[in-house]
């Protein structure tokens, strides 16, 4: 995992435990706006990838010449294969290039195969070449256009013939201009299957995820549970048998003095095993972000902690339940960590809203050295993980400790 600070992000990361499918857009068209900058941009690089289909078609001509008797020849056909397939991946490059510079594609860190880069190619020389033939029609069509402007001005063209030739002009213009877009749909869409994985891949993976969530929520409950049923044993039972025999042993004092002595000491008792048990069930769900909401139930974690937390809230509007429970759980989890082990003075907690991403981060001044796949925080990844959010830990030795978690917000 990537170390990062408080308040950095992962670039194409869109999380991990979002969606490793979704780490970079992968070839979406269209993403480069909508201004007359963006157009003349997917204009360029259209008119470019006609000029680099012919390329290929250059290079298809010129390599099946020289490499084709090798690529029939057994003992010849892997090196040529490979010849021609190095080539074939410099033209690739340029269209991805191409694609990212004009067209503003992202695509995630991925190798093609050799097949994926040669049919890529095959199938954009035959596109691009096609574009550039409905490009001319178009510019010839044009200049038909300026041809017919010129004859009605002068005369030359009657005005009974002028309906029927600008209603045909109008069909093949309209035929043309869908030419194009469909065209460059295509090129997107070559370009996808090639640059990025599949649509097939892409829902196995997340299928992959979605499974390693829920197995990840069923331990983060199931650990859960052990340590609530481990606090209730160790803590609250022990304390209410303490208490039970405080209260009998009040009960056989023959002198006032020692039975008033154990009744204080048996309601002083009773008053640390209500708030352990008060404890244990804030654990469980904290009722407070039903009553008083998210800022009010963090600022109970740190009035608890028996160490200064300072708390910056910096978030308008509402949020998502799923979204709430997984902030508490993640800031309570992370400062109770830091008072029990990290030998700490001083706690920052900041909790803001950026881009519709809830950002959590809670720093101490400890010592470090916390174990990211300890029980605890191996609980919280599985937690913020099951609504597509990220969580980091960063605790090198001699401090500080940073856990860092991006929960999203729709």
């Amino acid at each position: 995992m990537v170390r990062q600070g408080p308040g950095e992000r992962t670039p194409g990361r869109e999380a991990e435990g979002r969606g490793a499918v979704l780490e970079v857009s992968p070839g979406v068209p269209g993403t480069s706006g909508h201004g007359p900058a963006a157009r003349l941009s997917r204009v360029t690089g259209t008119l470019l990838g006609c000029a680099s289909a012919l390329a290929g078609l250059v290079y298809f001509a010129v390599a099946g010449t020289l490499l084709g008797p090798l690529l029939l020849w057994p003992r010849t056909r892997v090196a040529a294969h490979r010849l021609l397939v190095a080539g074939a991946r410099r033209l690739a490059e340029a269209e991805r290039w191409r694609r990212s510079a004009f067209f503003s594609d992202l695509f995630p860190a991925h190798r093609a195969s050799d097949e994926q880069v040669l049919r890529y190619l095959a199938g954009r020389v035959s596109s691009g070449l096609l574009c550039a033939v409905v490009t001319a029609l178009l510019g010839f069509g044009l200049v038909l256009a300026g041809l017919l402007a010129v004859g009605v001005a002068r005369g030359t063209l009657g005005w009974g013939e002028l309906p029927a030739q600008v209603a045909l002009g109008s069909v093949l213009l309209f035929l043309d201009v869908q030419g194009l877009f469909s065209l460059a749909s295509l090129d997107a869409r070559l370009a996808r299957e090639c640059f990025g994985p599949d649509d097939r891949e892409l829902l196995r993976r997340r299928i992959g995820e979605l499974a390693a969530s829920r197995a990840a929520v069923v331990r983060a409950v199931d650990r859960e549970r052990r340590r609530v049923e481990r606090d209730l044993h160790d803590g609250v039972q022990q304390r209410l048998v303490a208490l039970a025999m405080l209260l009998g042993r009040a009960r056989r004092a023959r002198d006032a003095e020692r039975a008033d002595a154990l009744l204080e000491q048996a309601h002083r008792e009773a008053g640390e095993v209500l708030a352990e048990l008060r404890e244990v069930a804030w654990r469980v769900y904290p009722t407070a972000l039903d009553s008083v909401g998210l800022r009010e139930a963090l600022g109970g974690v740190a009035e608890r902690c028996p160490i200064p937390v300072r708390v910056a809230y910096e978030v308008s509007g509402e949020l998502p339940a799923p979204v709430e429970t997984a902030a508490y759980f993640v800031v309570s989890e992370s400062v109770n960590n830091a008072a029990k082990h990290s030998g700490a003075e001083g706690i920052v907690v900041s909790v803001a809203r950026r881009e519709g991403v809830l950002a959590v981060c809670v720093q101490d001044d400890g010592c470090g050295g916390a174990d990211p796949e300890g029980g605890g925080l191996a609980g919280l990844r599985g937690r913020v993980a099951a609504i597509d959010g990220m969580l980091d830990v960063h605790s090198p030795a001699g401090g500080p400790t940073t856990v860092t978690a991006e929960l999203p917000c729709v």
